[in-house]
């Protein structure tokens, strides 16, 4: 079995909290509930606010590990674009 990174499950918390925020809302939904207004609008709001969180805590363990993440702000600085990698080789 493979062995899962930091990364990964924190992205897989934030689908599975995503998804259980959707069914929620949904079963409210359909059922009528007289709170379905706030499911709604907590489902809004959640839709937003947990892949911020995820992003912020995979920079965060990038920035301990000191590895490099895909929410890196500067990951893309470092490659070269494609033009100038082949005038150097010529």
């Amino acid at each position: 079995m493979k062995r899962r990174t930091g990364k990964q499950i924190i992205a897989l918390a934030a689908v599975a909290l995503l998804a259980a925020m959707y069914l929620i809302t949904l079963l409210v939904a359909i059922f009528d509930v007289s709170a379905s207004g706030f499911w709604f609008r907590m489902c809004l709001v959640c839709t937003l606010a947990i892949p911020l969180l995820a992003w912020i805590f995979i920079w965060i363990y990038g920035q301990v590990t000191k590895k490099k993440t895909i929410a890196d702000l500067h990951l893309m600085q470092d490659v070269k674009p494609a033009e100038e990698t082949k005038e150097q080789d010529s």
